[in-house]
């Protein structure tokens, strides 16, 4: 035999013995990206095709277990609640597992995670995702699907591709010309990154309209390249846990991509809660979250949102006008007192809707809420 021969099989279920698939990309995109898989037994598993991220994989596979319930996930305890298993020395290229850590000159050192819960838990977990699909489109005024984009075109292979140019692009977010620049984007992906640079601009106006833009842009471009879009969006959530720099249009950015594909990107929308406590980013948490409460309230209602409530009697106007925008497009029937005590409350504000400065008072956004949490009874009345 050999000296090189290496014993390799294919992955198996730790907890039934089966073969199991090779992990894919979860539809929707999140923060911390893990591929994923399915047993016929009901385990779960995740992988890390690195090593180094195993913990990280194994909050993702419990999470992934309870159907993205995160509240329901926290509170599993190990052994009783659920069971763990990994196979390591798993080669993400080839699929395979290997008796040692190296083929080839190059270095295996991937692990599937497994997960699977105890019966009467899959259970919940299964009951809960229905109860919450139910109470959703309780809250959703339209099909979601139906707010999708239309696939971009192929473009023509043969032409001459264009180069992403800081001087073009900076003209074409001033005309707002999306058309313009989901075509360069489509060639050339520094685009984006140079309408990243132009969120840093003093000018408040200038920065939610470019912030505004650019979630279009991406709504387009993650028809065809939607890994780029993901990729951008990891950028932007970097950029503002740096404290040396400034956070100028980044959360609202980020707010306008989730938006824009709440069906790819809404696994994003949690972490933007992490800034909320924030002077300099609370608002434009809210705004965020707010937005995308617009068309997906449901995503909104999936994360930790309770922790927002004390924003509604903030002393701002300005803070308590989005909290009072996001809660009441959530029907937070849980605030709604609260919210009735503010529609005498005239102080002016300014909120940004598609990119454009709309003024109003803090009176009126209570009177719109409550119309909204109304509705939403009845709905559920109904």
């Amino acid at each position: 035999m050999s000296k090189n021969a290496q014993i390799k099989v294919r992955p198996w279920c730790p907890f039934c013995g089966q073969d199991v698939g090779r992990p894919k990309e979860p539809v929707q995109r999140k923060l911390d990206e893990f591929t994923v898989g399915e047993c016929q037994c009901g385990a779960t598993y995740t992988c890390d095709p690195t090593g180094f991220n195993v913990g990280a994989a194994m909050v993702e596979a419990i999470v992934h277990a309870c159907d993205d319930n995160w509240d329901l996930a926290w509170e599993l305890l190990p052994d009783e609640d659920y069971l763990t298993g990994r196979i390591d020395n798993y080669d993400e290229q080839t699929h395979q597992v290997y008796e040692t850590k190296n083929v080839d000159g190059r270095k295996v050192a991937g692990v599937l995670y497994f997960v699977r819960l105890n019966r009467e838990l899959a259970a919940l977990a299964n009951r809960l995702h229905a109860d919450k699909n139910a109470k959703d489109s309780a809250l959703l005024a339209e099909d979601p699907a139906s707010d999708l984009p239309a696939m971009e075109p192929v473009r023509d292979p043969k032409r001459k591709k264009k180069r992403a140019d800081k001087a073009i692009i900076t003209q074409m977010v001033a005309t707002q010309d999306i058309d313009g620049l989901v075509d360069l984007a489509l060639d050339d992906l520094k685009t984006l990154r140079f309408m990243q640079r132009l969120l840093y601009d003093p000018n408040e106006d200038k920065r939610w309209q470019c912030a505004h833009i650019l979630g279009q842009v991406c709504r387009r471009v993650s028809t065809r390249k939607p890994g780029a879009v993901s990729d951008l969006l990891h950028r932007l959530y970097e950029a503002c846990s740096d404290s040396a720099a400034t956070h100028w249009g980044l959360l609202e950015s980020i707010g306008s991509i989730i938006a824009a594909r709440a069906d790819i990107y809404g696994g994003f929308a949690r972490h933007l809660l992490m800034h909320r406590g924030a002077p300099s980013s609370r608002v434009q948490v809210l705004w965020a979250l707010g937005t995308l409460a617009e068309k997906r309230p449901d995503i909104v209602r999936a994360t930790p949102f309770y922790s927002l409530f004390p924003f509604v009697s903030h002393p701002e106007p300005i803070t308590r006008g989005h909290a009072i925008r996001l809660l009441g497009r959530i029907a937070a029937t849980e605030v709604e007192s609260e919210i009735e005590k503010l529609t005498g409350d005239e102080a002016e504000l300014t909120i940004y809707e598609q990119g454009q400065p709309v003024r109003t008072t803090v009176a009126e956004l209570a009177r719109e809420a409550l119309a909204r949490l109304h509705r939403a009874k009845e709905l559920k009345n109904d």
